[in-house]
């Protein structure tokens, strides 16, 4: 077997991941992500039991038991390239052997779920609602690193929406978890993300520094292949999305829409709807 070597897979000399702090034992085969630090415990709180925590830069995790589900809830920090972090090192916690750095024969999938908030770019997803992504496009450059397969209507879908912003790469776009939407969202609005790889620009905003494109969200809002539309934007959930596909995890990504960009109305109970979305992924999962 090949071994992987100490700059590809760097460990703690504890023998847990690098930037995780994680060993194989501490994490449970369902997750439930976050991106802000302090939302792990607003989550854990609600358990019966919480049986470890530790916290290495924004990376913080708790594990313990809802109803007698064993659960871990992890925050990543936010952007894809903390995503990328993130799934590598808790794809080789399940499938790689730390002790000899071999590959595992038997392959262990994760369900791991996003928890997190977004904005609505079109008129008919109102402030309040909770969504789960179907498909993600992302519009970093993170899988111009890795061979990510797309079907057929994805890479249509990428295509289009190069031709129609003009960017110099083709955004790609892929499928969250079937299976996961069907046990969590039946209820929930069913929509496509956009995944910004900021929160300023990148989303149309612009404050002192002058945006090259202050136009690129109305170019999002009025984009259509056939019956796809961009429902909403965030800035991680493409990348899960793809790194799931490739290390052969079920993701999904599931937001509380906490602002709407065609109204510029933003929700004066955001709490609430944050609560909400918590309590049915604990109660379903």
């Amino acid at each position: 077997m090949t071994q992987i070597s100490e700059t590809d897979l760097i460990l703690n000399p504890d023998g847990s991941v690098y930037h995780l702090n994680l060993k194989p034992e501490d994490i449970s085969d369902t997750i439930i992500t976050v991106g802000d630090p302090e939302r792990v415990e607003k989550i854990t709180n609600r358990f019966d039991h919480v049986d470890f925590k530790t916290q290495h830069r924004e990376f913080v995790t708790h594990r313990g038991s809802y109803k007698g589900k064993k659960l871990t809830v992890m925050s990543t920090g936010m952007g894809t390239d903390n995503i990328e972090i993130f799934l590598n090192e808790l794809d080789a916690l399940v499938n790689v052997d730390l002790a000899t750095r071999t590959i595992k024969e038997h392959k262990t999938s994760l369900n791991i779920i996003r928890v997190g908030t977004s904005g609505s770019m079109q008129l008919d997803i109102p402030v309040g609602s909770l969504l789960a992504s179907e498909i993600a496009v992302g519009f970093d450059t993170l899988m111009c690193y890795y061979d990510l397969a797309q079907t057929p209507e994805e890479e249509a879908i990428s295509k289009s929406i190069q031709a129609t912003t003009g960017l110099p790469f083709a955004p790609y776009a892929v499928a969250g978890s079937q299976l996961l939407k069907e046990k969590l969202a039946f209820d929930m609005l069913h929509g496509h993300t956009a995944t910004c790889p900021g929160f300023y620009g990148p989303q149309g905003r612009t404050l002192r520094a002058r945006n090259k494109s202050p136009k690129f969200m109305d170019v999002l809002n009025q984009f259509r292949q056939g019956d796809f539309r961009l429902s909403n934007f965030e800035m991680e959930t493409a990348g899960y999305y793809a790194l799931g596909r490739l290390l052969g995890h079920e993701v999904l990504s599931l937001s509380a829409i906490l602002a709407n960009r065609v109204t510029h109305e933003f929700a004066n109970n955001p709490g609430e709807i944050v609560d909400d979305l918590i309590q049915k992924v604990l109660d379903r999962v």
